[in-house]
């Protein structure tokens, strides 16, 4: 899948925008909104444009094109009933259309009929509710019918697979008007014995319908949210408190780049639901009630957020905000809302059968590459040689030499290595596809990824000669020394200094929270000109053999079972090829080296919280029903689903840095939204996977009874790393809202 918009979905966006533009503008839309006639002109526009053809099956267009249309309806608060009139053509294209029902399938195609597709019942269940059907006639109550008054034909689920049509004539249906929350447009329709035509439906189509309805809702949402937040960014530039803009603040900052995430995860996961279901693959439905669960929950979060933004000037009903909360709270509670998406993906996950958490459909090299190094750790890492590893403490299980060195003869350490340098030249998505067989078999730790690609840009051609074979074949580690007592995230403000002697450079100072100075080599930030400005630069980079005289490691113990020391080096000396780049300009290398980083380590977290959750979901199928964890808990059930959606939306966000890297783009807004959302993922996550266990989920290690080895407990303890870790996430949120938002500094 490309993550990248295809020119010919950029072309429909502008389209759909252009016509809305011209026809629909934000100073009129609150008042046409209001006017029946207005509201069927612009749709009848929009269907004159092939733009209310679309649909599942369509042949002009799927539901990938539909979302496009649906969030610039969103943007634009246009309430055309297009929306179901790409569920009429999803049902036409699945079901076998009787004659009586052809020419209303034809009328809502081409715009000269609205049809909508309704629910007995306010939870748009798609199952009958308070309809009956007596003598092929149908008597039902309708509620929540978005633009009943322009109807002219209504279906009406009366069983499980049939949907009566009939006729709005108002000798059998009456109107009473009402609103929802506050937008017009929403009269409770009420039919008395109306004449209908009876589709039947392939089994299981209207759940599928639900679903469809719930994404598209779930795009319109998207578009009003992101519109909003477009707006309160804009603000937050030009707006001036205590003579600064209020985008300077850091409060503001970090409030839209928490937005920026959420949208960014939403976007992603609602686009690629829609392909899913384009192309029928087997796990759409899955993708598509992630996408509405993660929605539902967060989406109104950042309407919220924009009008915390915005402050007063956004209460007045004559700023466009409060029209787009009003759009997004609503939309996210149609066709069944939250409840029903999270059902459906807790029964996909703790269901009798089931496959765990979908596989991503990698392309053909991905999937193969995928099968091959699941074969290769089945042979090299399972049974008794993965117990033994499992049977050892947490800190004892941070690198195992003899499986690096095992895995350096298959050449994957430099999977993603061009050629000239050894490796095998594997795309990022193949890197992807490595990266996931070793989370789920709990791999240890390998290579140096960070340094290899440092030495690959930077380094001469002894270093790479020298280094990179050692790397490749897994004989050797790499940490890296960059923290100080004073300088955590701020690294340009580091103390270390490497000064000229002779041939060499004497280097002293302190670096602390190293985790892997257990390594072979130390990958060290010193300061080799303290007069220089601005404060970052002045750094260089070298690379120091840890068995260098001189250099005092003193092991802390970490509050996750591991290990970190303070590494102290007094007049340690190196010699002047030690250097990675040129002198003073070690920043430049240092910010390549944390880009590459981070636009890898949100995959590794989300990886890892998806190895987790899926031994939580194996634990919960296997306890008995009425168990205080078990599967049938309706409680544990609704939790296991949202930490689902989440984890599909940490997922997106790796594959769309993978996929933008094999582009040629490296994005660091992007990484920096991986890093974050990944990060606290896993503490979300492992602080629900307790609250889900109960008292049982604290037992350690080396406690008798202890929940899948303590491994939960162990990694709730280790999740705050992830988040402080290659730059915390405030500083990530304060690079959000500089580099994609444009925020003054």
């Amino acid at each position: 899948m490309n993550y990248e918009p295809s020119e010919e979905a950029v072309l429909l966006r502008e389209s759909v925008r252009g016509v809305l533009g011209r026809h629909w503008p934000a100073e009129k839309a609150i008042e046409a909104g209001s006017d029946p006639e207005s509201v069927l002109a612009i749709y009848r526009i929009l269907a004159d444009q092939g733009f209310c053809a679309l649909g599942r099956g369509a042949e002009d267009g799927g539901i990938a094109e539909a979302i496009i249309v649906a969030e610039e309806l969103g943007r634009a608060h246009c309430p055309a009933p297009v929306l179901d009139a790409y569920l009429v053509t999803t049902l036409e294209t699945a079901a076998a259309t009787p004659p009586s029902l052809r020419a209303m399938f034809a009328e809502s195609r081409s715009g000269q009929a609205c049809v909508a597709i309704a629910s007995a019942a306010p939870d748009f269940d798609l199952r009958p509710g308070t309809a009956s059907v007596t003598g092929g006639r149908v008597s039902a109550q309708l509620d929540l019918v978005e633009q009943g008054a322009l109807l002219d034909y209504v279906g009406v689920p009366i069983a499980p697979a049939e949907i009566a049509f009939l006729r709005c004539d108002p000798s059998v249906v009456s109107l009473q008007p009402g609103s929802a929350l506050s937008m017009p447009g929403f009269p409770r329709l009420t039919l008395e014995a109306a004449p209908a035509d009876v589709l039947v439906l392939p089994a299981g189509l209207l759940d599928e319908l639900s679903l469809l309805s719930r994404l598209l809702h779930t795009a319109r949402a998207l578009g009003a949210a992101r519109r909003a937040f477009e707006l309160a960014a804009d603000y937050a530039k030009a707006r001036v408190q205590f003579g600064r803009p209020i985008g300077q603040f850091q409060a503001i900052q970090h409030r839209l780049a928490n937005c920026h995430i959420t949208l960014e995860g939403v976007s992603l996961l609602v686009r690629h639901a829609a392909n899913q279901s384009d192309a029928d693959a087997p796990d759409w439905q899955y993708f598509a009630a992630a996408a509405h669960a993660f929605a539902a929950v967060h989406l109104p979060e950042v309407s919220l957020e924009t009008h915390h933004a915005f402050g007063a000037i956004g209460y007045a009903e004559d700023h466009e905000a409060p029209r787009h909360f009003k759009r997004v709270h609503l939309d996210v509670l149609m066709a069944g809302g939250l409840s029903r998406s999270r059902r459906e993906l807790a029964d996909h996950l703790l269901g009798p059968g089931t496959a765990g958490l979908p596989r991503f459909d990698l392309g053909p090299a991905g999937n193969a590459f995928r099968d091959e190094v699941h074969d290769w750790l089945e042979r090299n890492w399972s049974g008794a040689r993965k117990q033994a590893h499992d049977a050892l403490s947490f800190k004892e299980r941070e690198f195992d030499r003899q499986f690096t060195q095992a895995l350096g003869e298959t050449g994957w350490i430099g999977a993603s290595w061009p050629p000239q340098f050894g490796g095998q030249g594997r795309s990022p998505i193949e890197q992807v596809a490595f990266m996931e067989e070793m989370e789920r078999h709990e791999a240890p730790r390998f290579g140096a990824p960070v340094q290899a690609a440092m030495l690959m840009s930077f380094g001469t051609r002894q270093q790479q000669d020298r280094y990179l074979p050692e790397i490749l074949a897994g004989r050797a580690m790499f940490g890296m020394g960059y923290s100080e007592p004073e300088a955590g995230s701020d690294l340009a403000s580091l103390r270390t200094s490497a000064v000229r002697d002779g041939s060499g450079w004497i280097i002293n100072g302190q670096k602390v929270w190293t985790t892997t100075y257990w390594g072979d080599y130390m990958l060290l930030a010193v300061r080799t000109d303290p007069q220089a400005q601005p404060k970052h630069a002045g750094i260089s980079l070298f690379i120091v053999p840890m068995d260098t005289p001189g250099i005092t490691v003193k092991v802390d113990t970490t509050m996750y079972s591991g290990s970190f020391a303070n590494v102290f080096y007094d007049n340690v000396r190196v010699p002047w090829d030690a250097m990675i780049g040129e002198a003073n300009h070690g920043w430049e290398v240092l910010t390549s080296a944390l880009a590459t980083e981070r636009g890898t380590v949100g995959g590794g977290i989300v990886l890892k919280v998806a190895c987790l959750f899926e031994q939580l979901c194996d634990l919960l199928r296997e306890a008995e029903p009425g168990a205080p964890a078990s599967a049938a808990s309706p409680l544990t059930a609704d939790m296991i689903a949202m930490q689902a959606a989440e984890i599909e939306a940490g997922r997106q966000m790796m594959l769309a840095c993978a996929y933008a890297a094999q582009s040629g783009r490296t994005p660091l807004d992007l990484a920096a939204v991986s890093k974050v959302f990944s990060g606290e993922l896993m503490e979300k996550f492992l602080e629900a996977a307790l609250r889900i266990v109960g008292p049982a989920g604290a037992i350690s290690q080396d406690g008798p009874g202890a929940i899948l080895g303590g491994r939960l407990e162990q990694a709730l303890r280790h999740s705050l790393m992830w988040v402080i870790s290659i730059g915390t996430n405030d500083i990530q949120r304060t690079l959000i809202a500089r580099k994609a938002l444009g925020m003054p500094r």
